[in-house]
C-alpha cells in the first residue's frame, strides 16, 4: 500500500466478502479484489469479475483500476486513460503477483 495510512483498512480475510459493482458500457459488472497495491504515491486495484453465480470468470479477465479513499474512507475507482501508466501498472501488478506465490510457497 502507498505510504499513508488507510482509513478503511481491509484485512486477507474480509477481502473475499468485499463485492464491488462496476458500471461498464455494457451494463453493470459484480467484482471481488484481487488485491489492492501501490506504485509509487498512487494505489492501484485489481479485480475479478464475477458471473451471475457470484463465481470467478473462467477466462482469467481481470480489471486494473487506480483507487482512491476520500477523508471519510470512501473508497472508489477511476480509469487510467495513460499507455504508458497502464504498462506500468501492469508490470507492478506482476511484480505483486509472483510477491504473492512466493509467499504462498513460504507458507506451505
Amino acid at each position: 500500500m502507498s505510504k499513508h495510512e488507510k482509513a478503511t483498512p481491509v484485512t486477507e480475510e474480509e477481502k473475499d466478502d468485499i463485492r464491488v459493482t462496476l458500471e461498464l458500457d455494457d451494463g453493470e459488472v459484480e467484482c471481488k479484489i484481487f488485491t489492492i497495491f501501490d506504485m509509487g504515491d498512487q494505489d492501484y486495484i485489481a479485480l475479478i469479475p464475477l458471473d451471475a453465480d457470484g463465481n470467478e470468470n473462467s477466462n482469467g479477465d481481470l480489471y486494473v483500476y487506480r483507487y482512491y479513499e476520500d477523508e471519510e474512507g470512501l473508497p472508489s475507482v477511476e480509469n487510467i486513460t495513460d499507455d504508458d501508466e497502464y504498462e506500468a501498472v501492469v508490470d507492478r501488478f506482476d511484480e505483486v503477483q509472483d510477491e504473492i506465490m512466493f509467499n504462498e510457497m513460504d507458507d506451505e
